[in-house]
C-alpha cells in the first residue's frame, strides 16, 4: 500500500470476533506503509485491554466512550465516573479522544428495548462536560437525531470534535460544521442509497473531512458483505477524491493532516 491512508475510527478489539486475525492485518498493513489508525470503544472497562494488545503498533491510537445501551443510560453515573478513572489511568498520550458516544435514535421494531430519552440526552451531556475536563476532542455517533445532536453539541462551545460515520444531508453537514466540528465518511458513502451522504462529502471543506472504516462494521463496495478492517479504507478514499475531484494522494495527505489537528498528534505519527 502505498499511501498514508489514515482510519480515524475502528473496532480493532472486535475483529477477532468476526474472524479476523487483528495482529496480521495490522503489521501487514503498517509494513506497507499505513498511516494512524484511531481504535475506538462503545464501552467502559476495555480501555486496559485494548491498549496491551495494539499499543505494541505505534501508529494506534485510543479513544474510549460509552454508546447509549438501555442499560448504560440506566447506570450512566456510575460509568462516566469509571470511564474518567480509565483514562486517567492510561499511560500518558495514549487515548486522543473521548468517544465513541451520542444518541441513537433508530428504532428497530417490535421487541426493542426502549431507551430513557432525557436518560440518553443527559449520558452524552456527561461525557461532553467530561471531554472539556479533560480537554480531548470527542468522537460523536449521531444516528436520525441530527437537531436534537446539534442542539446539545452547541452547549459545550469549548469542546472540539468529529461527527463520526456521517449519515445525513448537506444542511445537516452545514449545521455541524457551523458548530466547529469536523465530518468523518465511512464505508456506507459507498452504496447505492448513499446519495445524500455522497452530497455531504463533495461539500465538507478540505480541512474538516475526515474518513474511516469504522471496522468491523459497514464494509465498503466492493467489500460489502465481509467484515470490514482498515485495510478498506482505500475504497473510501478513491470514492471521496471523486467525489471532490482531487487527487486520492492529496486527500491522503489532507486527512493525515486534519487527523494531527483534531486529535493533536505529533507529525511523526500520522
Amino acid at each position: 500500500m502505498a499511501l498514508l491512508y489514515t482510519d480515524t475510527h475502528a473496532h480493532l478489539s472486535l475483529l477477532d470476533k468476526r474472524k479476523l486475525d487483528s495482529h496480521a492485518l495490522l503489521e501487514g498493513l503498517f509494513k506497507s506503509g499505513f498511516g494512524t489508525i484511531i481504535d475506538v470503544s462503545l464501552e467502559s472497562g476495555d480501555l486496559d485491554t485494548r491498549i496491551a494488545a495494539f499499543s505494541r503498533y505505534p501508529a494506534v491510537r485510543f479513544a474510549s466512550g460509552l454508546w447509549p445501551h438501555e442499560q448504560v443510560i440506566r447506570d450512566r453515573r456510575r460509568l462516566v465516573s469509571a470511564l474518567e478513572g480509565e483514562i486517567n489511568a492510561a499511560p500518558r498520550g495514549m487515548v486522543c479522544a473521548l468517544g465513541e458516544f451520542g444518541l441513537d435514535h433508530y428504532s428497530r421494531g417490535e421487541g426493542e428495548e426502549k431507551k430513557d430519552p432525557a436518560g440518553e440526552r443527559e449520558l452524552m451531556e456527561m461525557q461532553l462536560a467530561l471531554a472539556q475536563k479533560l480537554k480531548l476532542p470527542v468522537i460523536i455517533h449521531s444516528r436520525e437525531a441530527p437537531r436534537e445532536t446539534a442542539e446539545i453539541l452547541a452547549a459545550y462551545p469549548a469542546v472540539r470534535g468529529v461527527i463520526h460515520c456521517f449519515s445525513y444531508g448537506p444542511e445537516e453537514a452545514g449545521a455541524f460544521l457551523d458548530l466547529g466540528y469536523y465530518i468523518s465518511f465511512a464505508g456506507n458513502l459507498t452504496y447505492k442509497n448513499a446519495e445524500t451522504i455522497r452530497g455531504s462529502c463533495a461539500m465538507v471543506p478540505p480541512d474538516r473531512l475526515l474518513l474511516e472504516t469504522d471496522c468491523p462494521f459497514l464494509a465498503p463496495v466492493p467489500c460489502r458483505g465481509k467484515p470490514a478492517h482498515p485495510g478498506m479504507v482505500e475504497e473510501v478514499y478513491k470514492l471521496a477524491a471523486e467525489l471532490r475531484h482531487t487527487d486520492v494522494h492529496a486527500l491522503a495527505e489532507q486527512i493525515a493532516e486534519n487527523t494531527r489537528a483534531l486529535f493533536c498528534l505529533p507529525a511523526k505519527e500520522v
